[in-house]
Formats: C-alpha cells, sequence, structure tokens
C-alpha cells in the first residue's frame, strides 16, 4: 500500500474535524466535489459516525444526502446510530431511522445501548419509529 503524504493526511483529519465540529457547509462542498461519503479514519469511524456522536444533526444529513451508509459500523462494531442514542440525540436518531439504519445492528446495537445506559426515551424513540404501521 502506498504512504499517504503529509498535506493528504492532513486533509483527512481536516474533514473529520468537520465531521466532528458540525463544519456542515464545507463538508457538503466537498461532498459535492466527489468525497467519499463513507471515508473511514483508523479505527473505522465515518465521517457520519462522528457528526452523529457530536450531535449535529444537519452534518448528519448532509452526509445521509450524500449516499453515506447509515449502517455502517466501525472496527469496535458501532454505528451512527448507537452512538446517536448514546448521546441522547433525538433529531440524530431520527434522521438515521428515516435514512434505514436498522436499531439492531451493531454490536454493542442502537437497542442494545438504550437498554445498557437506562434511556428508555431512546429506547421508546427506536421501537415508535420501526414498529410496522398497525
Amino acid at each position: 500500500m502506498p504512504e499517504i503524504d503529509e498535506e493528504t493526511l492532513a486533509f483527512a483529519h481536516h474533514l473529520f474535524e468537520l465531521a466532528r465540529d458540525g463544519g456542515t457547509a464545507e463538508l457538503a462542498e466537498h461532498l459535492a466535489a466527489g468525497l467519499y461519503p463513507d471515508l473511514t479514519n483508523d479505527k473505522g469511524d465515518t465521517l457520519l459516525i462522528l457528526a452523529a456522536y457530536h450531535d449535529h444533526e444537519d452534518t448528519v444529513r448532509a452526509l445521509l444526502s450524500a449516499g453515506a451508509d447509515p449502517g455502517r459500523a466501525n472496527d469496535r462494531g458501532q454505528t451512527a446510530l448507537a452512538a446517536a442514542v448514546f448521546r441522547r440525540s433525538a433529531p440524530v436518531v431520527g434522521a438515521l431511522l428515516d435514512a434505514g439504519a436498522d436499531p439492531d445492528a451493531g454490536g454493542p446495537s442502537a437497542r442494545e445501548t438504550a437498554r445498557f445506559f437506562d434511556l428508555p426515551e431512546m429506547a421508546e424513540l427506536l421501537d415508535r419509529r420501526v414498529a410496522p404501521p398497525a
């Protein structure tokens, strides 16, 4: 595998900081220019996982609109949905569920995360959003 030069590495770090900090406008520009929406860091964290964990709903929506995979897990099996549940971010959870994220995917899954950390409001949101129509 070829070595990554310092300039490319710095650019990649910048992209992940945009996801962490909610730099939606700049990140959206890079996505429109062809940035791979499922770019991962050395831990397998995607831009979406980082944006979800840091509760940046607009950034999450921009990444999803650009084709980011809502079910992709990092190297530890964690998904963006589980991160959003852990952070108790109902808007981000809703955006991810609307995009097709599975509450039972990953390990621990979003549902398991809600149960483990005793987050009944998140468990209820997961159940309500994925329940089949009556």
